[in-house]
């Protein structure tokens, strides 16, 4: 299976491929590139003039003599196309967890990937068993190259950050280090103490 990120890079290269042809043909016919160049372009060749149009008056009308539905169904197919094709860029960019992350370090194992979910249950179950630590959140984000960890962390009344965050880092975050084999993993922590009832000072 392609990964996302590769399946993504190559629809935008097809996608600039197709844009940059389009912007090339319609420059070359503007700028008069062919009669300056004395160049034939081939027959049936769009736009090779700057008084060429894409749709001459023939055209237009053959395509309406093919019934009312014809332009109403052309504006629909491309305004979906337009839609599909907001909605594919708002993915690319609102997208927050890497999916599945190279393992082995560099370079990677061949066809070995862990998962951001997997990798972050790990830590978490890992890290609720520290000492003082009565919940915890974990969130990876970034791309899979460079991941990010956010970890939330709740304390018990009668534990300390300080050595919450000590253990947090010989412990957890240094086996997902060895997990991944990456050397350097950012991570974000946030200790917060749980709440508790005021005890009565005797």
């Amino acid at each position: 299976m392609t990964p996302r990120p590769v399946l993504n890079r190559i629809l935008l290269a097809l996608t600039g491929l197709v844009l940059l042809g389009g912007g090339l043909l319609v420059l070359a016919a503007g700028g008069d590139f062919y009669q300056r160049r004395d160049l034939t372009p081939p027959d049936g060749w769009p736009l090779t003039t700057p008084d060429d149009i894409l749709l001459s008056s023939a055209d237009r009308g053959r395509w309406s003599s093919q019934g009312w539905w014809w332009w109403p169904a052309v504006i629909a197919a491309l305004a979906l196309i337009t839609l599909l094709a907001l909605w594919w860029l708002l993915a690319q960019l609102y997208r927050r967890h890497p999916g599945g992350m190279p393992v082995g370090g560099t370079p990677p194992q061949e066809a070995v990937e862990l998962r951001d979910r997997a990798l972050s249950d790990a830590i978490a179950t890992e890290a609720a068993a520290l000492p003082d630590v009565q919940h915890v959140n974990v969130r990876i984000t970034g791309r899979a190259a460079h991941p990010r960890t956010h970890i939330t962390l709740t304390l018990t009344p009668e534990g300390t950050p300080r050595a919450a965050l000590d253990a947090l880092c010989e412990g957890p975050l240094r086996t997902a280090q060895q997990s991944t084999g990456s050397p350097r993993m950012p991570t974000e922590a946030h200790l917060r103490v749980a709440r508790h009832k005021p005890q009565r000072a005797q």
